[in-house]
């Protein structure tokens, strides 16, 4: 069967791009049907200036809000319950959620819970969500992790120190407004984990075995975005050109993993995550060319699709050729965002492995990596990046 017959469907918010979307935000919550808004930030975002403003733009609407911002990096299940609980005494009936993916994925657990009862972390796995969320509407303030338009979101269980991964159609936001401006807040080390967890977005999502035209179309761009533009965004904080580049790419990169899913790259990154609390990009960038260079036998002509989005020109050269070249590029990239951690300096050793491994198998991402992978293989790949 040609692979253009085959099902695939595609789901994405309504999204709004571009300088000032944030402004939008109590024109679209009054639409929606908002009466009272929780807003969930954290602590970051908040020293920002970002959430004081959407509060008076809802202000200036005439809706009421309370802000929830008990929000730490990898948001806790515990955080997500005492949200819902807050949301409930509070009597709101709409969220806003602004900042990265945490508060995101923080508003989304939130929003599950306060339709459907019962623990965040009872909802883990595929369409498991079976009440629609309230109205929620994110504002993203870093350019990588698209929660504002995927249908993910990602859960730590402090108990298992482990990431659960809730996968539904019902965690699709209302709407994202997306506004390149937020960006100019974000430190080297911030833009460099969000943007390179972009970047690992487009390329998980282009070799998926769940990949269609639709994502490629997404991916690919993706790829080009965040590859051309991360490092010189990453040296003018403030460039406003170069910043909307990067959210664009993330955008891209979002719609296109939302529906093509990843691979073990985030199922390796998100076990990682939960045992070691880093931070999510920063775990997916050091594993990043070790994960390729595994899965590379399996898709090689997408691979190479891939290294000229990153502006390389493969003619000529032989198979191990072009992998050395890929390989290399991906390298480069990651050095020129400054990234050059290796997994040692988050504390992992070699007995860590073996746990990790297991974690990470059954993680839902590993179901659409190119090439399927045994625990053995997944402490090898770890080992590499040691």
């Amino acid at each position: 069967m040609m692979d253009s017959l085959e099902l695939r469907k595609f789901v994405a918010p309504e999204y709004i791009f571009g300088l000032d979307a944030r402004k939008l935000v109590g024109r679209y919550a009054r639409n929606l049907g908002a009466r009272k808004v929780l807003v969930v930030s954290d602590p970051g975002v908040v020293a920002a200036g970002w959430t004081a403003e959407v509060i008076a733009i809802l202000n200036e609407e005439g809706l009421e809000s309370s802000l929830f911002t008990d929000v730490s990096p990898n948001p806790r299940a515990f955080q997500v319950m005492a949200g819902a609980e807050f949301y409930r005494v509070e009597k709101c009936n709409a969220l806003v959620a602004v900042g990265g993916g945490s508060p995101m994925d923080c508003a989304k657990g939130i929003g599950i819970v306060s339709t459907n009862g019962r623990s965040i972390l009872d909802f883990k796995g595929v369409d498991q969500v079976l009440s629609p969320m309230p109205p929620l509407i994110c504002i993203p303030t870093t350019g990588g992790t698209s929660a504002d338009v995927s249908q993910f979101a990602i859960i730590t269980d402090p108990q298992e120190k482990m990431k659960v991964a809730i996968i539904s159609k019902s965690v699709v936001p209302d709407l994202a407004l997306i506004d390149p401006l937020t960006l100019t807040t974000m430190d080297p080390f911030l833009t460099a984990c969000t943007g390179l967890d972009a970047l690992t977005h487009g390329i998980e999502a282009f070799v998926s075995n769940a990949s269609s035209s639709m994502t490629d179309l997404h991916a690919i761009e993706a790829i080009r975005l965040v590859s051309k533009y991360l490092p010189e965004s990453i040296r003018n904080p403030g460039d406003i050109e170069l910043r909307a580049k990067i959210m664009e790419g993330s955008l891209m990169a979002g719609l296109a993993f939302s529906n093509a899913i990843l691979g073990a790259n985030h199922a390796m990154a998100h076990s990682l995550g939960g045992d070691k609390d880093a931070p999510h990009g920063e775990c997916n960038a050091i594993l990043l060319d070790h994960v390729i260079e595994f899965n590379l036998p399996a898709s090689p002509e997408r691979f190479e699709r891939i290294g000229e989005a990153m502006g390389l020109d493969l003619h000529g050269l032989d198979v191990k050729g072009r992998t050395t070249a890929i390989l290399d590029k991906v390298r480069e990239i990651k050095r020129a965002a400054g990234m050059t951690v290796t997994l040692k300096d988050l504390g992992i050793g070699n007995s860590d492995l073996p746990l990790l491994s297991r974690k990470a198998l059954l993680d839902p991402c590993m179901v659409t990596n190119p090439r399927r992978a045994n625990q053995r293989d997944i402490e090898v790949i770890y080992e590499e990046s040691l």
